[in-house]
């Protein structure tokens, strides 16, 4: 092991008091597992100023003063998604000093701004922002019981190709092409299952492959009656229907039929996932199948698999995100109907 080059200050103290009982400076610098030069130079300093504490020193000097650290974070929050080119090009146009990429990084990590991916949710309109609002105002009072007859639905799909922009890689300069640096996906190949489920605080729907476009038709022939209407009528009076604002969902025929058999949907707000649920045990399913050593080689394999990992979810999970409304109702009324970390 190397020695130490510097000593802390009850080293030092030891060290002093060492020299001037008459131990050697070699016998001290072995005892502190230090080199011998460093001894000497602390001896020295001692005998020249009396003391030993270490001067303060200046080190490289800032080439910003506060006032232009300011204006920097200033720039910075202005847009959020400004690079440190950008950063560097407007800061040097107002105050005619140029910085580097570094320092940038570093005044900005100093308040706690640190470079970040940006999340992806879907765009929200002020009208999209009231019809939240209205909504969560509506059911900021409903409790666990009230969430427990309610019937969360959706549909999603799963490809056999997929591409994570999430995974990194480590790889040196000039390794970005290498094979073990490349993530492989065919954007228009590799097949597709469209898969629909609903859940509820006490069960849940099986997983039902939907073939073919999803029309109004298909809708309430193969989901509708089939599967949403008994299930709400299992869990009894009170149950409600809650789906997204699909087109299918809304068609005419789908309408009739649920008015026939008096069943009650919830006015869901468009563009609302985050409100949802069963998106969340969506994405938990899509990672499953992304990490699936082998990948499945054909749709009928991922439908098998997708039906598995459906099945495999706890029903504590289930009641969990049953019981998380309150607070994603909570959240959506403290951003105002914007966006929620759900």
């Amino acid at each position: 092991m190397p020695p130490r080059t510097k000593l802390t200050t009850l080293d030092r103290g030891r060290a002093l008091g060492w020299l001037q009982d008459g131990v050697s400076g070699r016998e001290v610098s072995r005892r502190l597992g230090v080199s011998h030069s460093v001894i000497q130079w602390l001896h020295q300093r001692f005998q020249t100023t009396g003391s030993a504490v270490e001067r303060p020193r200046s080190g490289r000097p800032r080439c910003t003063d506060r006032r232009d650290d300011r204006y920097l974070q200033l720039l910075a929050l202005r847009n959020r998604t400004n690079t440190r080119r950008t950063l560097i090009g407007n800061f040097r146009a107002a105050t005619n000093v140029t910085i580097s990429r570094m320092t940038v990084t570093r005044r900005l990590r100093e308040v706690r701004l640190h470079s970040r991916r940006t999340v992806v949710r879907p765009p929200l309109t002020p009208r999209h922002r009231r019809a939240r609002m209205a909504f969560c105002r509506n059911h900021r009072r409903w409790n666990r019981q009230q969430w427990g007859r309610v019937l969360f639905t959706d549909e999603s799909r799963f490809t056999l190709s997929s591409c994570d922009a999430r995974i990194r890689a480590w790889r040196r300069p000039g390794e970005r092409f290498i094979d073990a640096c490349v993530q492989e996906h065919d954007r228009y190949g590799g097949g597709s299952v469209m898969v629909w489920a609903g859940f509820h605080l006490h069960g849940r729907t099986p997983l039902y492959h939907i073939r073919g476009n999803l029309t109004g038709v298909l809708y309430r022939d193969e989901i509708v009656r089939p599967q949403i209407i008994p299930t709400l009528q299992a869990m009894g009076a009170g149950a409600m229907l809650q789906d997204d604002n699909a087109t299918p969902h809304r068609a005419r025929v789908v309408q009739d039929v649920l008015q026939r058999q008096e069943i009650v949907r919830m006015n869901w707000p468009a563009r609302s996932p985050d409100l949802a649920p069963i998106e969340y045990l969506w994405d938990i399913i899509g990672r499953r199948v992304r990490d699936n050593h082998p990948p499945p080689a054909d749709v009928d394999q991922l439908f098998q698999f997708l039906q598995q990992e459906w099945t495999a979810i706890p029903q504590q999970m289930l009641q969990n995100h049953v019981n998380s409304m309150r607070s994603r109702i909570g959240e959506c009324l403290a951003a105002r109907g914007g966006h929620t970390h759900y």
